[in-house]
């Protein structure tokens, strides 16, 4: 068996390939949810979650006009999520500027 496929270090400078790449650039804590490409890229991801989720909102309150009240729910429910991710990235994204 190859003992490398069952190496586990979390610092991204010690391991090359897919895990490494994973790993960079350093996050700290919770923010290694985020995917490496948006997290060096915050306020454009950040952005474009908080378009998506005014996109979905203006969608779920047309919904409610007409009456269909569960695809009201289902929009205006990405909206929230969409919202709250985006403003996530936009503090962390200030956060991060902040800091260095």
């Amino acid at each position: 068996m190859n003992a490398n496929m069952f190496d586990y270090t979390p610092f991204a400078n010690l391991r090359k390939g897919l895990r490494g790449w994973w790993l960079t650039p350093p996050r700290t804590g919770i923010y290694r949810l985020i995917a490496p490409w948006a997290f060096r890229h915050l306020r454009f991801f950040g952005a474009g979650h908080v378009a998506g989720g005014t996109v979905a909102a203006a969608a779920g309150a047309i919904c409610l006009s007409y009456g269909v009240y569960g695809w009201a729910a289902l929009f205006l429910a990405i909206a929230a999520l969409n919202l709250a991710g985006g403003s996530w990235y936009l503090i962390a994204a200030r956060s991060a500027s902040a800091a260095a």
